[in-house]
């Protein structure tokens, strides 16, 4: 496997690979690494789909790409997924997955059209006394010695972060930023989590650093995740015979390990309560989802909590990790990342206003008309004085194709569940969905004697517990994660959020997508790159623009320098006068 830019090996197909008509595949959970490795095996290994066979331990696919409506609750999103221009990977799948739609067109299409005619942006980010605009006004509001430790955690070799967290790298001028208000929302960090993940974060995404205050660096999807990505993926996957098989439950996979050899030999699953032991040869390929941000979750519903259940149970990928990291240092270290769940959850729910009582309060807020079918609120919308730190989205309405005209069905999310509320006094992951629909309710500003009646009558709000949600981002160093093939392997990859590939961060779509196609092309040696990560971070132009923005439009004449540094400065500016150097810096407004 090797990776590419440009679009010359964007095009083209690759050859069909040498005895893929003898292999086999096997692929371990079914969320959107795994389809996409299943995909990538059948449009680009040319695998019959009828040889690939996904194990899943739960009625349905997608993962933590979800979105369903329950009988007994309603609708549930348990996240929202924000999706950027440069996912690379992701485009050159999805430009291959029909729309179940449209016909005729690609679910890329659909999407790129949907984002040309309706762009995201928000036009209020974030709110303060019960719902007025906070004020940030689209400002970082960093101070030069802030804006510096930004500078500086970028520019730290990843080495010198391992097993740092970010207050190691951040003080008070940037944790009480609207910077960090903006980052740690969106990106749903916390003060202890890795300084070597914020500074991958920084690294990946510096192009849309001025995209940050209102979200137009950000695209949704018309839908809910599950039906506008997942549904398509699985029409293309069963239209090839792919060989689904749910309620399966993969216990471990057993190896043998020579020196410099690693072969997967046994796949010890359980199903219907009866264990078999599948034998596995050179031809037989497994594909490992190790680990799971959305393993543990759980539901309440409108009269009842969502219990806080952090016991690693056999046959879900935290247990199945264990086991295989035991077998072998170069399978990982899955404890890192487990064994703290009080720092690794945040809670979600999901709210269906079922009448005209709630809706004018979002509106007020978000300044458009939630059903006009357009962005509503462009992102979430951050409760900046909630002990919460509650932030809520109401996406494109209707967010599930079968969902009443006059409903909508948005999505609220806090990042400290073990904290009172400041109108129920109550830690998040002890109310109901009714309660935290009323700590909603009360910081958009209804009034206080109308609150219960309405989170009781104009809306069902169903609470999710996620234990492990944030596993990935707990502080660590190389080979806590395996590698996406690791040295040896003969037969077998790990797939997901909890595999290691270069340059790209977690917790997007693009890294599970980007993983499947790594592992699929890495083990048919398939004669075609992999696209490499954006390049923004080597590019001087997104370098300058960020700077200045982090800065808040502050040119180098604005800042607080001491006089030997403006005197330096005015060297250098008599140095560039009339280059090309002079004209870039004053393209991007940094002189």
């Amino acid at each position: 496997m090797y990776y590419s830019s440009g679009n010359y090996e964007a095009f083209a197909r690759p050859e069909k690979p040498e005895g893929i008509d003898e292999k086999s595949a096997y692929i371990v959970g079914s969320g959107l690494a795994a389809l996409t490795a299943a995909c990538f095996l059948v449009r680009d290994g040319q695998m019959k789909g009828d040889r690939i066979h996904i194990f899943e331990k739960e009625p349905l696919a997608g993962g933590a790409c979800d979105g369903y409506q329950y009988d007994t609750v309603g609708y549930v999103m348990r996240g929202g997924r924000e999706m950027d221009n440069h996912f690379e990977c992701m485009w050159d799948l999805l430009r291959s997955i029909p729309s179940i739609e449209t016909e005729g067109v690609s679910v890329l299409d659909e999407y790129y059209w949907l984002n040309k005619k309706d762009p995201n942006y928000s036009l209020l980010r974030a709110t303060i006394n019960r719902g007025e605009d906070a004020q940030t006004n689209g400002k970082f509001g960093l101070s030069e010695k802030g804006a510096m430790e930004i500078l500086k955690l970028f520019f730290t070799p990843d080495e010198a972060l391992y097993d740092k967290c970010i207050t190691d790298v951040f003080q008070e001028d940037v944790l009480h930023s609207n910077f960090w208000m903006y980052w740690r929302t969106m990106f749903a960090f916390e003060n202890w989590h890795s300084a070597l993940e914020m500074k991958l974060y920084l690294k990946r995404f510096i192009h849309h650093i001025g995209g940050l205050p209102d979200f137009s660096a950000l695209r949704f999807t018309k839908y809910n995740q599950y039906e506008s990505l997942i549904l398509p993926i699985l029409n293309y996957l069963e239209s090839h015979n792919v060989q689904f098989h749910y309620g399966v439950r993969v216990l471990n996979v057993e190896f043998d390990i020579q020196k410099e050899r690693k072969m997967a030999k046994r796949i010890l699953i359980m199903q219907e309560n009866k264990q078999e032991n599948l034998e596995l040869t050179e031809n037989d390929l497994i594909f490992i989802t190790n680990g799971g941000c959305v393993e543990n979750s759980s539901l309440g519903d409108q009269n009842h909590p969502a219990a806080f259940d952090t016991e690693i149970k056999e046959g879900g990928g935290w247990d199945m990790w264990r086991k295989i990291a035991a077998q072998d240092e170069s399978f990982g270290h899955p404890d890192k990342f487990l064994n703290n769940p009080r720092q690794t959850n945040w809670m979600s729910a999901t709210v269906t206003t079922l009448d005209n009582q709630i809706p004018p309060y979002v509106q007020k807020i978000c300044k458009r008309d939630p059903f006009s079918g357009k962005v509503v609120t462009g992102g979430i919308v951050t409760v900046k004085d909630s002990n919460w730190l509650l932030s809520w989205t109401f996406n494109r309405q209707p967010q599930f194709r079968g969902q009443p005209k006059d409903q909508l069905v948005g999505w609220i999310y806090g990042l400290f569940s073990d904290k009172p509320g400041n109108y129920i006094d109550k830690p998040m992951r002890e109310c109901t969905g009714k309660e935290i629909c009323m700590e909603w309710l009360y910081h958009l500003g209804v009034p206080k004697n109308q609150i219960e009646d309405m989170a009781e009558f104009s809306a069902s709000t169903v609470p999710c517990m996620m234990p492990y949600i944030t596993a990935f981002f707990m502080p660590r160093k190389a080979g806590d994660r395996p590698a996406v093939v690791p040295a040896g392997s003969v037969n077998f990859a790990f797939l997901g959020q909890f595999a290691e590939t270069v340059r790209d961060t977690i917790f997007t779509t693009e890294y599970s997508v980007r993983t499947g196609m790594e592992a699929v092309y890495t083990l048919l040696n398939l004669d075609r790159g992999v696209p490499e990560v954006w390049g923004s971070t080597f590019d001087i132009r997104n370098l300058l623009e960020a700077t200045v923005k982090l800065n808040d439009g502050k040119k180098l004449t604005q800042l607080n320098l001491g006089n030997s540094e403006k005197l330096a400065l005015l060297e250098g500016f008599k140095k560039i006068a009339g280059t090309d150097i002079e004209k870039l810096l004053k393209e991007y407004h940094v002189i």
